[in-house]
């Protein structure tokens, strides 16, 4: 089952279809540090499946150099991750790239969604001209390119849920009038996260495409029971963090739980990394403290406006309210995006005792990455790799029913 990767991100999407038996060819990802990303996972599968792991660990803690990691497993592996823009400049250089890592093999799948600023509800409201004249609007339409060339079985299209409103569905009706023009049958759902695992209510848009003219409906996918909790199941075993403390090995203080065993958190190793956090300024510091206070005691949000005067630093205080917000221990955290990397004030860690936003490891488990997943380039890229990623366990769970229907 080969499939290509498109706007591959840290390869979120990408890790469930691995999982579940699904060869990459190839995977496409403008930002160099996503793409780092792949390369060091990809280096790791590769290993664990030549029972040669312990290499990718002696990377992890930093005993070996990325270069000697990357230069241990097959240069084709690390080429077929193609750090590129999709442009009408560069998508016959990604095309030629592609067909030669793709020899004589098909192509099954297509999977991968663009970026999705130009449909988010955020990404409107900021925008004077509400996003109508960005360009990332139309890349589903070299998204369709490559289903004309590789003319894969099935395609999986993932995005936000503002798709659905963009332009008053404009940008969704002239995608799937696209995909049909070019021999795909194609049908949507929202998914939610929480449904397949994922400690975090994330909505997501996911088309599914079918070559061919028959009609094809978009297939259930099998959910699981989530009664799991954030703190106690999620967070319990890593150790507490100050602010600005930087833990690149972190050893479990707890015992595997239920959750991590069924959903594959832990790997059988006794430490995880980027188990680090940053630093805070007093003032923040006091914000969360009241946020803390507000929202395990009382259940409230903090609201930016009834803050003492002396902790606003806004002059507007009729939007954006919800500027501070702690992670809920007791159920499930909020979604996470991409505006992590900029501060950490939306995801404040629910604990008196630990005042400081959570950390690039706490964050990596709330999209339900495996704790040996390693996101290059620092701590401010691994943040907006994590925040735009899409998580494992609903990869996955799509991966599973595309299994079935290949």
């Amino acid at each position: 089952m080969n499939y290509i990767d498109l706007f591959a991100g840290a390869g979120g999407l990408s890790e469930g279809f691995i999982r579940e038996g699904f060869n990459p060819i190839a995977h496409v990802e403008m930002n160099k540090e996503a793409a780092d990303t792949l390369k060091t996972r990809l280096a790791f599968h590769y290993l664990n499946d030549s029972n040669k792991v312990s290499k990718y660990y002696s990377y992890l803690k930093s005993e070996i150099s990325r270069d000697e990691l990357w230069n241990s497993i097959p240069e084709e592996i690390i080429s077929s991750v193609i750090n590129s823009e999709i442009t009408k400049k560069t998508i016959e250089n990604i095309f030629d790239t592609i067909d030669e890592q793709l020899g004589s093999k098909k192509v099954d799948a297509i999977i991968g969604g663009p970026p999705c600023q130009a449909y988010s509800l955020v990404g409107r409201s900021r925008d004077p001209n509400r996003m109508s004249g960005d360009k990332r609007n139309y890349l589903f339409r070299h998204y369709a390119e490559f289903l004309v060339r590789y003319k894969p079985k099935y395609f999986v299209f993932e995005n936000v849920l503002g798709l659905l409103t963009a332009g008053n569905k404009k940008y969704l009706n002239e995608m799937l009038s696209l995909f049909e023009e070019i021999g795909y049958s194609a049908d949507y759902k929202v998914l939610n996260a929480e449904e397949y695992g994922v400690l975090q209510r994330r909505r997501r848009v996911i088309i599914i495409g079918r070559k061919g003219k028959t009609k094809f409906e978009f297939p259930e996918l099998e959910t699981i029971e989530n009664h799991w909790q954030v703190k106690k199941d999620l967070f319990a075993d890593l150790p507490n963090l100050l602010p600005g403390q930087e833990m690149n090995i972190a050893k479990y203080t707890k015992k595997i739980n239920q959750y991590q065993q069924a959903m594959e958190t832990r790997n059988g190793i006794d430490f995880t990394t980027q188990h680090i956090t940053r630093q805070h300024n007093e003032r923040d510091l006091e914000i969360y403290s009241i946020a803390i206070d507000k929202w395990l005691n009382k259940k409230e949000r903090l609201k930016y406006n009834d803050l003492p005067k002396r902790l606003q630093s806004h002059n507007n205080t009729e939007a954006f309210l919800d500027r501070y917000k702690v992670v809920d221990p007791l159920g499930h955290s909020h979604t996470v995006v991409a505006h992590i990397s900029k501060d950490g004030h939306y995801y404040i860690y629910p604990d008196a005792k630990q005042i400081r936003s959570i950390s690039v490891r706490e964050a990596a488990r709330i999209q339900s990455f495996p704790d040996d997943y390693f996101f290059e380039g620092g701590r401010t890229a691994a943040f907006k790799q994590i925040g735009n990623a899409v998580p494992p366990l609903m990869a996955q769970a799509l991966a599973v029913t595309l299994k079935e229907l290949l």
